[in-house]
């Protein structure tokens, strides 16, 4: 699937609101797949960094592709997800799982000092009515990077996050700059671009486009 850049954050509200990521892995094999593994985990279970991590792990294997660089857990975490401070009410995430799992926490006020204690640094999905403000901070932390492969001087990249490139591809086709598509296609491992169909669409559309200038 390819999305214009105004579709993203739709699509991702829709994708939350579901109980399991549509299209899922069955692998953590790439950036965007470690997101709906976590995405999944933590609608049902909202929990700490401690927590996560152990199952987090025990995902990535030798699925992994070859190319992509594999980002920090607690990166993953806080560009995608909301981690309850122990201010304020406890969030009605972290509510409804500790209520439902834990007898003595069952009927308490959302500002209980217990449950308020027991809810704190537990990470979970952020209510879909807000996820585009979420979407927003961790699209402009990807062109961030973006910026970066766009100055790169080598040859090949020989690392890089699929996720960046999507959206920097997305951002360029949205304000019609084909040509630092297909300039950075260029310094991508040829079965990289050939392989992602999100890539290899935005390259040829833009391959396209310059041609017909021409």
């Amino acid at each position: 699937m390819v999305f214009l850049h105004d579709q993203v954050a739709e699509y991702d509200k829709k994708r939350m609101q579901v109980a399991v990521a549509p299209q899922m892995d069955l692998f953590v094999s790439d950036e965007r797949s470690a997101i709906d593994w976590l995405s999944d985990f933590l609608k049902r279970r909202p929990s700490t960094y401690q927590e996560i991590n152990s199952d987090f792990m025990s995902q990535l294997g030798a699925g992994w592709k070859k190319h992509e660089a594999r980002p920090e857990l607690m990166d993953l975490l806080e560009d995608n997800f909301i981690q309850y401070d122990g201010k304020g009410e406890v969030p009605s995430q972290i509510h409804s799982y500790l209520s439902t799992n834990h007898k003595d926490l069952r009927g308490l006020d959302k500002n209980d000092s217990e449950l308020v204690r027991k809810a704190k640094d537990r990470w979970y999905v952020p209510d879909p009515n807000k996820a585009q403000d979420l979407e927003k901070k961790r699209e402009k932390a990807l062109l961030k990077e973006f910026e970066t492969y766009r100055g790169f001087t080598g040859r090949k990249l020989k690392e890089f996050r699929l996720e960046v490139l999507r959206t920097g591809f997305r951002n360029a086709w949205v304000n019609k700059d084909y040509q630092s598509i297909i300039a950075i296609a260029a310094k991508l491992p040829d079965a990289a671009l050939q392989e992602d169909e999100k890539l290899l669409t935005l390259y040829d559309m833009a391959m396209t486009r310059t041609e017909d200038v021409l």
